[in-house]
């Protein structure tokens, strides 16, 4: 088994400062993602869930410990630096899909590839392989207005995927979406950990979802705890 380490926090500690307090979001956080796994991050609306995402993506420093992404430790990198790991090793799935309305599904899911310029023939092969995957083969042509919710929230699987990261960060992934939409693309999501070669944190609230991964932690008043 390949326990490649993509993702780690090591006693991370995140505290704001306010006007006459000192708030300690997160505790002494320690955890690591290894290759290929599927976790999840559970915890109750205030319990640091965001924070801790901000500071796995790299757009946050901690107050104190170290976060790194694929060894490298994002605290000692520049804007510039974080932001091209970013889009060479990770993927993100926000609450809200962030589709931009003039472009086609396809070009929505090849925009991580333009920012590094030109599109190569192989690229935009892969990113008709992964609407195919998710289950829009007939859709690529199509603009977020002509899609679904569900839809477009596969498009952003996609996108996430499209420059084949290490892992993708899901931050409610289908907190916009109703019930029987919210299961299929739970399910397109395991199914797509099971087939590609990337790891996925799921951040969610859902306690039916958490159970089905393989790894599971609960954040409480800002300590996390591996449930397994």
């Amino acid at each position: 088994m390949n326990r490649e380490t993509v993702l780690q926090c090591q006693h991370v500690s995140r505290r704001f400062k306010l006007i006459n307090e000192t708030v300690e979001v997160l505790k002494e956080i320690d955890f690591a993602i290894h290759r290929g796994e599927m976790a999840s991050i559970v915890g109750a609306s205030g319990s640091g869930k965001t924070t801790l995402l901000n500071l796995l993506a790299g757009l946050d420093d901690p107050t104190e410990g170290r976060v790194l992404m694929v060894d490298r430790e994002l605290r000692s990198m520049s804007d510039r630096e974080r932001a091209r790991l970013r889009n060479e090793h990770m993927g993100f799935v926000f609450q809200f899909h962030h589709l931009l309305p003039e472009f086609s599904a396809l070009d929505n899911v090849l925009m991580p590839c333009r920012i590094n310029g030109r599109i190569q023939k192989a690229e935009r092969e892969y990113a008709e392989f992964l609407l195919e995957k998710v289950g829009l083969k007939d859709r690529i042509v199509h603009r977020p207005a002509e899609l679904s919710g569900g839809e477009r929230q596969r498009v952003a699987i996609a996108r996430a995927l499209i420059r084949q990261p290490d892992f993708v960060l899901m931050d409610e992934p289908t907190g916009n979406l109703d019930e029987e939409t919210s299961e299929q693309v739970h399910g397109l999501i395991i199914e797509l950990n099971k087939t590609l070669d990337s790891s996925f944190i799921v951040v969610t609230h859902n306690q039916d979802w958490a159970k089905e991964h393989p790894v599971q932690f609960k954040l409480t008043k800002g300590q996390l705890t591996q449930l397994r």
